[in-house]
């Protein structure tokens, strides 16, 4: 159908654009900011070597990510169907399948009910949004030996006792609720517990950071839904928004706001990633930010080069090209300006300067996997979580402090946002 090819166009505008004063005693980070390296060390000498201590931390933390596409994967690669596709196998295609995650050490994973900015062309965008909660759903039950869906913080503390991952759900793109808190009220009764209020299409309630404005922030209605989502006990989102629409909301939000999937935009100026006057307000909120290991959220190469392709993306998108011309341009671009891959250095320089700016209860892991094309070496998949714990221990970051960023920081907020719902 055309609507799903056009579906299609953005999921790959998404995988390949993305390819594209501190509270904390954490030592001083080593700079590693040369395009993520030190100036005189080659990018593909730099690795990370597991140490025995470095894995006994990991072990230890709660490791949670904040946002994974698998179910958007699934729905495109495999129908949907697990019989297609059968995560508790290796699957080369993905980042993400059981036996990884639990190399990786995964607790718990946000997985992204991602919906398409031009869903609304077919079945409409609650009930594509529905489709995709009702995937994740239905890939808890088809592994209850690996996964278990989790509604509170302390169900994922139980998930993890049991030895399963704890299975999380959070909208992307606030399209989804179809101007309806009624809906939205659904959605969390179906277990979303975040929503990212928009995608790269600014809708009719919310500016999105890659389009023209309409509000200059949140209209009238979208404040309305963070009221409502902080009444529920639901994280409001910030990626993908605008500047102005996420001081709007950190304005209105009583409860910790978070960003699911971004980095520090002083580090690579890519409007997806977030200023520094933004994480001081983050901070000042309890909020979180959650790094994004896409390549093109980490380098200031990576960062023109994806605003360069959505500039292009949108100029073929207003002429109405076909699939297979834009596929066919989208190649092109890629071979003409490739990204920098990155390393565990080049992420983790974004851990260390959102420590510096918000502080260690700030940051926390967002992958993206699934959602982008391109991403670091020793990070390509979801078996790579220890080398970020051990090169932040190679920083000097304590074992408290490490547990934070893997998901303690995550768990506080979640919690809070709780709390303060229980009081309404």
């Amino acid at each position: 159908m055309a609507v799903r090819t056009t579906c299609l166009t953005i999921q790959t505008l998404v995988l390949i654009a993305a390819a594209s004063g501190c509270a904390s005693n954490t030592a001083e980070p080593q700079s590693h900011q040369t395009e993520g390296l030190p100036a005189t060390m080659n990018q593909q000498d730099y690795r990370v070597e597991l140490t025995e201590e470095a894995q006994r931390i990991h072990r230890a933390a709660i490791v949670i990510d904040g946002h994974n596409d698998l179910p958007w994967r699934l729905r495109e690669k495999a129908n949907s169907s697990f019989d297609k596709m059968d995560i508790s196998r290796r699957q080369e295609e993905l980042h993400t399948d059981i036996p990884r995650l639990i190399q990786g050490g995964v607790d718990a994973q946000f997985w992204a009910a991602y919906v398409p900015p031009d869903s609304t062309r077919d079945i409409g965008a609650a009930a594509f949004c529905l489709e995709q909660i009702d995937l994740i759903h239905r890939m808890a039950r088809r592994y209850p030996q690996h996964f278990e869906m989790a509604y509170r913080a302390e169900d994922i503390r139980r998930i993890r006792e049991r030895g399963k991952i704890a299975c999380l759900i959070g909208i992307e793109n606030g399209l989804a609720i179809e101007n309806s808190l009624a809906t939205l009220r659904m959605f969390y009764a179906l277990g979303a517990r975040y929503m990212t209020l928009t995608h790269v299409d600014t809708h009719e309630w919310a500016d999105s950071g890659t389009d023209r404005p309409r509000h200059d922030g949140l209209g009238s209605f979208g404040e309305d839904v963070i009221r409502e989502m902080n009444r529920l006990g639901m994280l409001v989102d910030i990626s993908h928004v605008s500047v102005d629409t996420a001081k709007d909301v950190l304005r209105i939000s009583r409860a910790p706001v978070v960003a699911t999937h971004s980095c520090a935009q002083a580090l690579s100026p890519w409007v997806r990633n977030i200023p520094d006057d933004l994480l001081r307000l983050m901070a000042d909120n309890d909020g979180l930010v959650m790094v994004n290991f896409g390549s093109g959220f980490l380098t200031p190469r990576g960062a023109r080069t994806a605003h360069e392709f959505f500039e292009m993306w949108r100029e073929m998108r207003a002429r109405d090209l076909s699939k297979e011309e834009m596929e066919e341009a989208f190649t092109k671009h890629r071979e003409e300006h490739p990204i920098p891959a990155g390393t565990v250095a080049t992420l983790v320089d974004h851990i260390d300067h959102i420590v510096k700016v918000a502080g260690i209860d700030h940051v926390g892991l967002g992958s993206d996997y699934d959602g982008v094309s391109q991403l670091p070496a020793q990070l390509e998949d979801v078996s790579g979580y220890p080398y970020i714990t051990q090169e932040l221990l190679n920083r000097g970051y304590s074992e408290e402090d490490i547990h934070k960023i893997l998901g303690g920081n995550l768990l506080r907020v979640l919690s809070r946002a709780e709390e303060l719902a229980e009081r309404e």
